[in-house]
């Protein structure tokens, strides 16, 4: 009796102090509702002249129960930020015309299809620049200015608003989202502002997506897959087609034969080249590493990689003013990174770098603007020279200014195996050493992904609520080579399940985790991983597990991974035994966990149906469980009063199994 009633003194002391400590810094713990207060920041490109950057703030308004973007500028120094769309309807994908006299933008406005907008720089409102019956879904500019490409859906033969049957005869036939798949195909078109129609330049029943003017305007880079049967494989390649002649009259070639997955192409200045983005393993799926490569662009090849010896993903790749460099985004344990390489694949030079999280980035001449976030603050845009950077956009200012950051560690511990695991610890607000805390296991979806240097609401309010967080890269996240991912290959639940709980341990040993309070949770592989966790161990007083699958033979054409499960499990009817050794569903019986299961009623990604699965299991076993199902949403829950519902579960929920707190 005496330990409890020093316990809880313990408590109320600890309270009052900290609410006197928040008090005198006019700081105070983040709260549910601070989440729809977030700015998201995107889209940075430099203006021709140099002296703006165009960019995309999105916020919600909780209120209307959506969310808006607007586009603005700030100059190139930072000092003067101007809105440039106004409040009332969404516009992206900022693009300035090569003279800089307009800046462009897609936009639906009055109720109509999107469009391409324009503003003139000198003053006035925006102008309409195409009229495409089904709208576009994305534009760029010719190099002289004269002429967009488009890239346009194909029309519904019946537009009538009248229900009508899905008549369905592709291998691939549904996607989240998009819905059930028909042969309508998203296709390159060319528009000359004033003409009446666009000009078609792409046929055939394949998607296209990707495309970039050549630096002289006679030629568009593209992705496709045009193999006979795009639906079964992964084989997307690089193709040119001809800006005036089109692909039916004979101005198309097919640049890359890679078998695997080729993207991202971009122009060498003198037009001779093109950089890309490409996976050489096709056979090991999402698990093997993306590289850099370049090749001639007239097809002639070879197609070089000279990214293979660093073993790291790489994205988003463009040539340097004069040619002699590629920059592109470099993902690497944990953060991610604007490098360059020479042309030759010499010279590899980490330029903005730390621990950081660069997602975007623009280069004009020597110039360059980077999208760049870390642990406690929102991605933003910043210049950068020489390696040093200067922020320029600070959307989040009054947000932060509020509130009181986490501290936030880096970790590194063995496995059960000896394989060194890297991790971030999220410490409680008000954090002390030599006390335990509640803790939360939390899982990154994917599982080819990582926890990195960027903002994440999730533990910001579980820290806040006095829980310590850890956060784990397990076997099978990117970030650490391919030897590390693809060692899930066809065995989820095995090496990635001992690596989250020597992360678990890990903090236990060193006082920080009270072993007695301890939750796991995630979303989409999270709420995966967390299935294995619940069946394979009961040290866990409260699982939450969002979006998940577990019994995969029942998923087979109900989700939209049809191909992925074949390469990796082969066909169901042929190898029932790998989709059954890895089922979590089989091992319900083990599960002594109190579990919240949630999803969207839409989701094809990862269906409700597996936590509908997992939850009457749970009923029928005498398990405290519920199922929480979000009407009309898909994977990501979009509706702000159902993403304020999912949090406010998540804290009751813990509060309750881990903390042992009643209602």
């Amino acid at each position: 009796m005496k330990i409890e009633r020093f316990s809880l003194l313990t408590i109320l002391i600890t309270f009052l102090f900290l609410n006197l400590a928040y008090a005198q810094s006019d700081q105070r713990p983040v709260e549910i509702d601070d989440y729809f207060n977030l700015k998201s920041v995107s889209s940075p490109v430099i203006s021709p002249d140099g002296n703006w950057i165009a960019y995309t703030v999105s916020q919600t308004d909780f209120d209307e129960g959506s969310s808006e973007t607007r586009i603005w500028m700030v100059s190139k120094d930072g000092s003067v930020k101007i809105p440039m769309t106004s409040e009332g309807y969404s516009a992206g994908n900022p693009q300035w015309t090569p003279e800089g006299d307009y800046l462009t933008f897609s936009a639906s406005r009055n109720d109509s299809k999107t469009q391409v907008w324009k503003l003139d720089m000198r003053g006035g409102e925006a102008q309409q620049v195409t009229d495409i019956e089904q709208g576009i879904n994305s534009f760029e500019w010719s190099p002289d200015g004269e002429r967009l490409l488009l890239m346009i859906r194909d029309k519904e033969e019946d537009e009538s608003d009248d229900p009508k049957p899905h008549v369905i005869d592709r291998l691939q036939f549904k996607r989240d989202y998009a819905g059930y798949l028909d042969r309508r195909r998203v296709h390159i078109y060319t528009y000359t502002p004033g003409d009446s129609t666009a000009t078609q330049l792409t046929f055939g029943d394949y998607d296209h997506s990707s495309p970039t003017w050549s630096p002289d305007g006679s030629k568009i880079a593209f992705v496709s897959n045009r193999t006979e049967e795009p639906d079964g494989n992964q084989n997307n390649n690089i193709w040119v087609v001809d800006a005036d002649q089109g692909e039916e009259e004979g101005g198309l070639i097919q640049v890359t034969q890679n078998e695997g997955s080729d993207s991202s192409p971009a122009w060498s200045p003198d037009g001779s080249e093109i950089a890309y983005r490409t996976s050489v393993e096709p056979e090991k799926i999402w698990y093997a590493t993306t590289h850099l490569a370049v090749t001639k662009a007239d097809g002639s090849g070879p197609e070089r990689l000279i990214t293979k010896d660093l073993d790291r993903n790489v994205g988003s790749p463009k040539f340097s003013e004069n040619g002699n460099q590629i920059w592109f985004t470099f993902e690497d344990a944990g953060e991610r990174h604007l490098v360059t390489v020479n042309r030759n694949g010499t010279g590899f030079e980490r330029v903005v770098t730390g621990q950081v999280s660069v997602r975007d980035f623009d280069l004009n001449g020597s110039q360059g603007v980077v999208l760049m976030g870390r642990f406690n603050e929102p991605h933003e845009v910043y210049s950068f020279d020489e390696g040093s950077v200067m922020q320029l956009t600070n959307e989040n200012r009054d947000y932060l200014a509020e509130l009181i950051a986490p501290e936030v560690e880096e970790i590194h511990f063995n496995s059960e195996d000896g394989t060194e695991i890297h991790g971030f610890l999220v410490k409680p607000i008000g954090y002390e050493e030599d006390r335990s805390y509640p803790t939360l296991l939390w899982i990154h979806g994917g599982p080819v992904a990582q926890f990195e240097h960027s903002y994440r609401f999730e533990p910001q309010l579980f820290a806040a609520k006095g829980y310590a967080v850890v956060m784990v890269n397990p076997r099978g996240s990117s970030g650490y080579g391919q030897e590390f991912s693809e060692i899930l290959f066809a065995d989820w639940g095995n090496k990635d399940f001992e690596d989250v709980m020597a992360g678990i341990d890990h903090v236990i040993d060193r006082g920080i985790a009270d072993s007695e309070q301890l939750g796991v949770g995630g979303w989409s592989y999270g709420g995966i991983l967390t299935n294995y966790v619940i069946t394979q161990t009961d040290r866990f007083k409260g699982a939450i597990s969002g979006a998940s699958e577990t019994l995969y033979r029942s998923l087979y054409g109900h989700d939209h991974y049809q191909l992925y499960w074949e390469l990796e499990l082969g066909l169901p009817w042929e190898t029932p035994e790998n989709w059954e050794r890895i089922s979590p569903f089989n091992d319900v019986a083990n599960v002594t966990t109190p579990t919240l299961w949630m999803g969207g009623s839409d989701d094809w990604n990862v269906p409700i149906l597996s936590s509908e699965q997992m939850y009457q299991a749970m009923k029928r076993l005498g398990i405290e469980t519920q199922l929480v199902v979000y009407p009309g949403e898909h994977h990501g829950i979009r509706t702000p009063e159902f993403q304020k519902d999912r949090f406010e579960r998540y804290l009751n929920w813990f509060d309750q199994y881990v903390r042992g707190e009643s209602d």
